[in-house]
């Protein structure tokens, strides 16, 4: 319906990343080519969520998902179906596992990867109470799969109760002052390392509604970026291009 034009210019579900199982190994091909026909032009890659701690106070819902899934043979055999298909791939994990990532990112330099939430930055569990000695170590591995060339990362996830911050538990929300303060530092730690054209600024709705309001966030991420060129702006809130580098960049 938005493609006919009778609807207005807005282009809904212009790009669609989907899920394909990848540890079916070689047998994921067939599936994702079944995607790309239904997407009629739409489908742009999948996200497989390697999601997962030993603790069940950090995994949550994501503690029965297997333990060092990016590194499983199978599920690379899957994940090289991806870039001959012009495919991408989304990577939601948490930040402990950031590294098993980059290891990824390095064997395929080729496929496109979308590091999601800022990398999954943990501070429930074991990280409650100790922010900045977590912040040092996520920031580091931040920096370290920054320098992979073929992976972007998202801005936002932040309002999920895995970082750590008690706003859902307060009487009122937080307003989009607290929400940047807060977030500011993952945020820009992202944009320092990732450049402006290799990041983008998300909603992760419904999830980071637990915490606040759809137009607190983006109010937050207008505050955090106030600080950024126009150019730069454009680039974190509606970039054209797809952001990745080529190999030789």
């Amino acid at each position: 319906m938005s493609a006919s034009g009778g609807y207005g210019p807005a282009a809904i579900c212009a790009g669609i990343v989907s899920h394909v199982n990848l540890l079916l190994g070689e047998g994921a091909r067939p599936v994702l080519e079944a995607e790309i026909t239904a997407g009629q032009g739409r489908f742009r890659g999948i996200r497989h969520s390697s999601a997962w701690d030993g603790e069940a106070g950090v995994a949550g819902m994501y503690a029965m998902r297997p333990k060092s899934l990016l590194l499983d043979p199978t599920f690379r055999n899957g994940f090289s179906c991806l870039a001959p298909l012009d495919l991408s791939f989304d990577a939601w994990l948490f930040h402990p596992q950031i590294p098993e990532l980059t290891d990824l990112a390095r064997a395929f330099p080729d496929t496109r990867i979308v590091l999601d939430h800022c990398g999954g930055p943990i501070g429930r569990g074991r990280f409650a109470n100790r922010r900045e000695e977590t912040f040092s170590e996520w920031k580091a591995s931040i920096q370290e799969i920054a320098t992979c060339r073929n992976v972007v990362v998202k801005l936002g996830g932040l309002a999920m109760c895995l970082l750590g911050y008690d706003f859902h538990e307060r009487p009122m929300p937080p307003s989009s002052e607290e929400a940047a303060a807060a977030w500011r530092p993952y945020i820009e730690t992202c944009i320092e390392a990732f450049g402006p054209g290799r990041c983008m600024f998300e909603s992760n709705f419904p999830p980071d509604k637990g915490q606040c309001s759809y137009q607190v966030i983006f109010n937050a991420f207008k505050r955090i970026a106030a600080q950024y060129s126009e150019a730069e702006k454009t680039a974190l809130f509606s970039r054209d291009g797809d952001g990745f580098l080529p190999a030789e960049a």
